[in-house]
């Protein structure tokens, strides 16, 4: 069995990674070449998998890593994923997500039509559409990364639909882990915490405190990634914990894991509140439990302790 895996340095392509080595799955991982190594996150497992340079936006460079990686799965996590830079950069954002699925699914068609094809699609495609969100909740994007993400889950589907790709998307609520990017909320708010507690930081800057997330880790949505696969048929899946917490709460768990309080630190500054704000995001995942069995095993208060400690 061999899987070629795209987004792999991110947190959750280090995750699905480990997952495919302990199931004896030869990985192919696509790299983004950069003038400095970007590859930190899977460093531990280089001896372990192929690395192949590519990029999202260069069909060329896919179909050499589809024809070169002749692979049993396809998984595609890659992603512009930071949703408040996708409005300083709209474009790019678009070009790489959405463009660079579309890129993908024309090289699995021409060089591994058998392939099953996995998509990590993105709760905010559903933006304020009311919770809780399952499969058949109508899209209504807030950002312009939930637009792109928009464009590539409803392009996946037409390429199962007319081509018989057998193509499957995880609709996945936010997921996070102590590999999670600075810039993201969740890390910035926990990498702060530890810098105060450690006395080389007093307050943190954050924006909208009362945005409600379903918030997950990420090593449990690989795992349903990888159960996607595992099935005969193709089809979409919404992937949560079905629990919502707002961002305050994020933030006093956090800071209560060191023993401070919160509202000691924390400064609401306005230039981190975004154009267009999703309120609320909640994962109806009845169907991902009933078809693939799947739960997830870290709680929200585990997730915290973990990237604060």
């Amino acid at each position: 069995m061999k899987a070629l895996v795209t987004g792999s340095t991110g947190q959750s392509g280090s995750y699905l990674i480990e997952l495919l080595l302990e199931q004896n799955v030869e990985v192919f991982a696509l790299v983004r070449r950069s003038s400095i190594g970007n590859t930190q996150r899977i460093d531990h497992l280089k001896d372990k998998i192929t690395l192949i340079f590519g990029d999202m936006c260069d069909p060329c460079s896919l179909n050499h890593a589809v024809n070169y990686s002749k692979p049993d799965w396809v998984f595609n996590l890659a992603a512009m994923s930071f949703v408040g830079e996708s409005w300083r950069q709209p474009k790019y954002t678009l070009d790489v997500v959405a463009g660079g699925t579309l890129n993908l699914l024309e090289a699995v068609r021409n060089y591994a039509p058998n392939a099953k094809f996995y998509q990590a699609s993105s709760s905010e495609m559903f933006g304020s559409s009311p919770p809780p969100q399952n499969e058949l909740t109508p899209f209504h994007p807030r950002s312009p990364y939930g637009v792109a993400k928009t464009a590539a889950h409803l392009m996946v589907q037409n390429y199962r639909e007319s081509y018989g790709i057998q193509a499957s998307c995880g609709i996945l609520f936010n997921h996070e882990s102590k590999r999670r990017g600075i810039e993201f909320v969740t890390r910035k708010v926990s990498h702060g915490v530890a810098l105060i507690a450690n006395g080389k930081a007093t307050e943190l800057r954050l924006g909208n405190l009362d945005a409600k997330r379903d918030w997950g880790h990420s090593f449990d949505y690989m795992r349903a990634a990888i159960l996607m696969m595992l099935r005969d048929k193709p089809d979409d899946y919404v992937i949560g914990s079905e629990v919502a917490y707002s961002v305050r709460d994020f933030v006093s768990l956090a800071f209560a894991r060191v023993g401070l309080d919160w509202e000691e630190h924390v400064l609401i500054d306005p230039a981190f509140v975004r154009p267009a704000e999703v309120n609320h995001l909640l994962a109806d995942a009845t169907k991902a439990k009933r078809e693939l069995s799947w739960r997830p095993t870290i709680t929200f208060h585990q997730l915290v302790n973990e990237m604060v400690d």
